[in-house]
């Protein structure tokens, strides 16, 4: 049985944290993903751990700041070890940051498994997380998602299938091509053309146009172990987190 979990940044805007541990465990979720903020704090780490502790849940992925990655990579196994944490997640890549030729998309994957060759030192892999912007392909015809994880041939990807059909892509080739290499997986739904627009167009999963059980079917024959529940601005995250497990338990 596939264990689901759920990225906390989910529930961003409806704390406390602790309350939203114990209504995942009580929905039914076995694991959650942690988010860049959350490990900001010491107390805030410590809370994590003991709200895991107490609900039962694990966080075996979790989101991790690059520039924390290379800068500190003591602390990042340090809250690796207090979380349970086996996967670091490189999230985002701030537009100011973002390579603008082949070149610097390899440069930047080369950079990914540098990090990841010191993490594995102790015991963490490293993964890495698409938004829209690495599925567009350049004036070259190379896509960055692509250029990458050639570049890194130790690190895992982290996808999102529907940030990249924003972009336009085509999820299903992605999987074939790197299907391996898919750790780890967002389940994110997009809401039809004009619906959802105090939600920012997302749509609970399984509610909306993205062909969830294909993709759910295609990335477990993959390999993909962790299938992670996401709403980047959900106006109610009890309602998406109950109705996302549901549906994604008929996939």
């Amino acid at each position: 049985m596939t264990a689901f979990s759920y990225q906390l940044y989910s529930s961003r805007m409806f704390p406390p944290l602790g309350d939203t541990l114990q209504m995942l465990a009580d929905l039914g979720y076995a694991e959650v993903e942690g988010y860049g903020a959350l490990l900001d704090d010491p107390a805030m780490i410590t809370a994590l751990a003991d709200g895991l502790k107490t609900t039962g849940l694990t966080m075996p992925t979790c989101h991790v700041a690059l520039e924390m990655c290379q800068k500190d990579p003591a602390k990042v196994v340090d809250i690796a070890a207090q979380l349970g944490v086996k996967t670091a997640v490189i999230p985002y890549i701030h537009i100011d940051d973002r390579p603008t030729d082949a070149a610097g998309w390899r440069a930047y994957g080369a950079g990914l498994e540098e990090v990841q060759k010191r993490l594995a030192e102790d015991g963490i892999a490293l993964a890495y997380h698409n938004h829209d912007f690495e599925c567009v392909a350049m004036a070259d015809g190379t896509m960055p998602i692509d250029l990458i994880l050639e570049a890194a041939p130790s690190v895992y990807l982290e996808y999102d299938p529907a940030w990249a059909v924003r972009a336009g892509a085509d999820p299903a080739e992605t999987i074939t091509k790197h299907g391996g290499r898919i750790l780890c997986a967002h389940l994110k739904d997009i809401a039809p053309e004009g619906e959802a627009e105090d939600e920012d167009g997302w749509a609970d999963v399984g509610h909306g146009t993205m062909d969830w059980p294909g993709l759910f079917g295609a990335l477990k024959s993959a390999g993909t172990r962790h299938f992670i529940m996401e709403h980047d601005k959900p106006s109610d995250h009890h309602r998406f987190a109950r109705r996302a497990l549901a549906a994604a338990k008929t996939f």
